[in-house]
């Protein structure tokens, strides 16, 4: 593809039919743009379709699986662990939340408490990582690696870990499922949440294909939850409508003061949300 090309879905789609391409790789806020700009039908050469970079939302997922009949496979990886750590093929049985799955080959997931403990099975705690595959550290950030990369308790001698800064849980068969960022979960007028909470529910209505949802500070009126939304390709999107529609689903301090609708997200050079 062309510089840029990526950001284009209808030009994507042209090289997909054109070249034949059989595997691919997308950005969550990319696929989304793509599966609601491409018809049905569409890219009938692929056979495997890789996300990574961010949260997949289910509602995400089906729409892919709706558009193309290619495996999508979702994984998982931070830059100081390249590339990939864990994956996990989706299917119509995540309608809740997309797992991030299992530990890839030479690869261990740990999820911690604050005292590095192993956390019982379903309750959410830190991912760190090990393997291999770990960064050494921080070129000249001495402060940052010795925070970032510790020791690790599980191992051999001398074996160290990545904390992620990812909350996830383990489920009983092993899989992990992501919560969200340790930085995206907020103390709101004395309430602790996550936002992620937030925009999944938001992306969960039907006529919605993006969501996301800041804490909005303003030094006269104090802070706020705002919700930026992307309608579906075609939809009409009443923003009271929609926090009727939340207010179903959440408490009333997690309920956004403002919605505001968007044609389409800012994304940055490598196709993620720029929040």
């Amino acid at each position: 593809a062309s510089p840029d090309g990526h950001r284009d879905p209808g030009y994507l789609a042209e090289v997909i039919d054109a070249q034949g391409v059989t595997v691919t790789d997308f950005v969550p806020s990319m696929l989304d743009v793509f599966v609601a700009s491409v018809p049905s039908g569409s890219c009938s050469s692929l056979r495997h379709v890789f996300v990574i970079g961010e949260a997949l939302s289910p509602e995400t997922a089906s729409r892919f699986r709706a558009l193309s009949s290619a495996g999508l496979h979702n994984l998982y990886g931070p830059t100081e662990a390249a590339v990939s750590v864990t994956y996990w093929e989706t299917s119509d049985a995540d309608d809740t939340t997309v797992p991030i799955g299992v530990p890839e080959w030479n690869t261990h997931a740990y999820v911690l408490d604050s005292r590095l403990h192993p956390v019982p099975v379903g309750v959410p705690g830190e991912l760190y990582l090990g393997g291999i595959q770990l960064a050494r550290g921080y070129l000249g950030r001495v402060d940052l690696t010795s925070d970032r990369f510790v020791a690790n308790p599980f191992g051999d001698t001398g074996a160290r870990m990545y904390r992620t800064g990812d909350l996830v849980r383990r489920r009983r068969d092993g899989v992990l499922e992501y919560i969200g960022r340790t930085d995206f979960q907020v103390k709101f007028r004395g309430q602790r949440i996550e936002l992620g909470e937030i925009e999944a529910v938001l992306r969960s209505h039907p006529e919605v294909t993006g969501a996301a949802v800041l804490v909005y500070s303003d030094a006269a009126t104090g802070d706020h939850l705002v919700a930026y939304v992307v309608p579906a390709s075609g939809r009409a999107v009443d923003a009271a409508a929609l926090r009727a529609f939340m207010s179903g689903a959440l408490p009333s301090y997690m309920l956004p003061s403002a919605v505001v609708l968007l044609d389409e997200f800012p994304l940055n050079t490598s196709g993620k949300l720029d929040r």
